[in-house]
């Protein structure tokens, strides 16, 4: 039983962060690293502020977690100290409670029933930080444990693609009996949790003890292997029964404003997977912020990763800006209403750190110098709106500023997947979105071939890519046994109303 009162008496308490003039000179977690035990206290008392709320929307699929992650129950099991029992509910919905605790908006929060009237309660139960302490403390106390099938069902699965919804796909079909194997292109796994989110927020250890549990369970992994290229699709098709494809959405949206081919300005990734790289092992970055003006143009979580990544690398001075006017520092109900993901303005860890956002600015052009080398960008004053058929229009007001920048990076979403060899050869056009689209049973055009995550949504959600993997292996098992016991939290089509 909840305790219906709990928050009246509990404050909300969010993790503590570690000192900025700390945490800017290294890669670690921005989050300061407690004892264990203190950190179990800590965590169980706020599990306490859960409330008998009788109609959880927090884990509404619409609203709150698309995974239906069962928050009460695990939150109920926390503030009674059965941390196995709590760990064991949070698995049962979520392959990766690591991942989501740390990088998930946690739109649960958002659609908490404390988050109505946060004056009167304090805010909404810290949903996030409980459910990344489960996890952590599940592996600590060495809990989390290879789950092999007992029984193998002699068919094969390829899965393309090792980000979030791929490995959840692989992990799901693997213990199901399956034999599957996961292709990455790239030369390590992971896909965007391993080389577009900075080690600041996701330390790739983290990442590299779950692919440890998948290969114990049996899951094989091939890397540096582009399926249209280096396999051919004829040749994937041959040794699986059944393909799923996770290929994310990597086609980045571009600004072509004067200017735009000069040396200096570059795409968002383009700074963020060699920042990641010499994390790794790979040497200095080719494209460091050290020491320069940087501009990055922007303002959603991509560009605040780029943020974060410049102060860390060193840069001189470092302004982000979003086109869109300021949101409101709080809910305004005529907006978003309770329990949808609200429009507000949200600072991540990475504006504490430092660095200029300005709101109702754009590029208005890039500014080299003799040599061919940006110098310098001239920005204006924006006013966004819509024409009769939906379309964005930006328009400039008033007069333009001119601003020192050496380094711009440009961080204004994603167009869709990007065009490969592999979706030719499988006969797979893009829909308007620029994703794969499927039938109802996540099935593409091509018959046998499985699409998830943001390969099939658009750029989203890390805990939506989880979902879809989940939803589309238990497609795969159907298809290939004719009837399934592996759970489908959600459905294609179904759109949250928690947008970000």
């Amino acid at each position: 039983m909840a305790d219906p009162t709990g928050f009246l008496r509990v404050p909300k308490v969010e993790a503590a962060k570690r000192p900025v003039d700390e945490r800017i000179g290294d890669w670690r977690e921005v989050y300061e690293r407690q004892n264990p035990h203190e950190r179990a206290g800590e965590v169980a008392q706020q599990a306490r502020r859960c409330m008998d709320c009788g109609i959880p929307f927090c884990h509404s699929g619409t609203a709150g977690c698309p995974l239906g992650n069962l928050i009460p129950e695990w939150n109920d099991l926390v503030r009674r100290g059965r941390w196995d029992a709590a760990s064991d509910r949070l698995h049962a919905t979520n392959n990766f409670p690591e991942f989501t605790g740390r990088l998930c908006p946690a739109p649960c929060e958002a659609a908490c029933v404390l988050s109505i009237s946060e004056e009167q309660t304090g805010g909404s139960v810290t949903i996030k930080r409980i459910e990344q302490t489960i996890a952590d403390q599940a592996w600590l106390d060495g809990t989390v444990e290879p789950q092999p099938a007992a029984i193998s069902t002699g068919k094969s699965v390829a899965v393309v693609g090792s980000g979030p919804a791929g490995l959840a796909a692989a992990q799901q079909l693997t213990r199901a009996g399956h034999d599957v194997t996961v292709y990455e292109r790239d030369d390590r796994l992971g896909g965007l949790l391993r080389y577009g989110i900075p080690e600041y927020k996701l330390e790739k250890s983290v990442l590299d003890q779950r692919l440890a549990q998948m290969r114990a369970e049996g899951t094989r992994f091939v890397t540096e292997c582009e399926v249209g290229v280096d396999l051919s699709v004829e040749q994937l098709r041959a040794r699986h029964q059944a393909v799923v494809l996770a290929v994310g959405a990597l086609r980045a949206r571009d600004n072509d404003v004067p200017g735009r081919d000069l040396a200096g300005v570059h795409l968002a990734m383009d700074h963020l997977v060699p920042a990641n790289r010499e994390c790794e092992g790979d040497g200095p970055s080719p494209l460091s912020a050290a020491g320069r003006h940087v501009v990055i143009i922007g303002g959603g979580d991509t560009g605040a990763d780029c943020l974060g990544t410049a102060h860390r690398q060193g840069a001189k001075s470092v302004t982000q800006l979003d086109y869109n006017p300021e949101p409101p520092g709080t809910r305004d109900e005529s907006l978003s209403p309770w329990p949808t993901w609200p429009l507000v303005l949200r600072t991540s860890p990475a504006h504490a750190e430092g660095g200029a956002r300005h709101f109702e600015v754009a590029v208005q052009r890039f500014i080299g110098d003799d040599t061919g080398h940006l110098r310098a960008m001239e920005i204006a004053e924006v006013r966004v709106t819509r024409d009769a058929e939906g379309r964005r229009q930006i328009t400039p007001v008033g007069e333009s500023l001119e601003i020192p920048c050496d380094l711009a990076l440009l961080a204004i979403g994603f167009e869709g997947v990007e065009h490969m060899a592999l979706l030719d050869g499988l006969g797979l056009q893009l829909n308007g979105r620029g994703a794969v689209p499927c039938g109802s049973d996540w099935q593409t055009d091509a018959p046998g071939v499985f699409v998830c995550g943001d390969a099939h949504r658009g750029a989203s959600l890390v805990v939506w890519a989880i979902a879809e993997g989940r939803s589309a292996a238990h497609a795969v098992d159907a298809y290939l046994m004719g009837e399934s016991d592996l759970p489908a939290p959600v459905r294609p089509g179904v759109l949250p109303l928690a947008v970000v």
